[in-house]
């Protein structure tokens, strides 16, 4: 098994970015205006993109700590891996942890996927700093692919 990995640091409390992650609102602003569900613990948060898109389970969400899905429906490559999010505070930053975990394997789709998470990421954080991110269909156009 092989994960994506990415340490963002954002100026903004934990309690921010912990809205913007476990929030329809929230997701719709920094990772794809096509957002619905149900961001409490056992709900499904369903999110949608020009090429196709993802339903993801929330595990388990702490407070400014922590916010667990697994993929339950999407590509193939991304049925049963789990996304994570960790937060903590050091010096004047809110530090994330961003993990997508369980690939099977380093495929060609896993880094397209990386970049585009690290995109998404910058989203997250230019919405919890400035209060406006670049969710899909406005963000960066990396590929064919998207």
């Amino acid at each position: 098994m092989v994960d994506i990995l990415h340490r963002v640091g954002v100026t903004a409390t934990p309690d921010d970015v912990y809205a913007a992650l476990t929030t329809v609102d929230g997701l719709a602003n920094w990772w794809t205006v096509e957002t619905d569900g149900d961001g409490d613990v056992g709900g499904v948060l369903r999110f949608r993109f020009v090429p196709g898109g993802f339903d993801m389970k929330v595990v388990e969400t702490r407070p400014a700590e922590l916010v667990l899905w697994e993929v339950v429906d999407g590509p193939e490559e991304w049925i049963g891996t789990q996304v994570r999010f960790e937060l903590k505070v050091e010096d004047d930053f809110t530090i994330l942890l961003f993990r997508h975990e369980g690939w099977r394997e380093p495929v060609e789709f896993m880094y397209h996927c990386s970049t585009k998470w690290a995109i998404y990421l910058m989203s997250l954080k230019k919405l919890v700093e400035t209060g406006k991110g670049e969710p899909a269909p406005h963000d960066v156009r990396i590929s064919n692919w998207h």
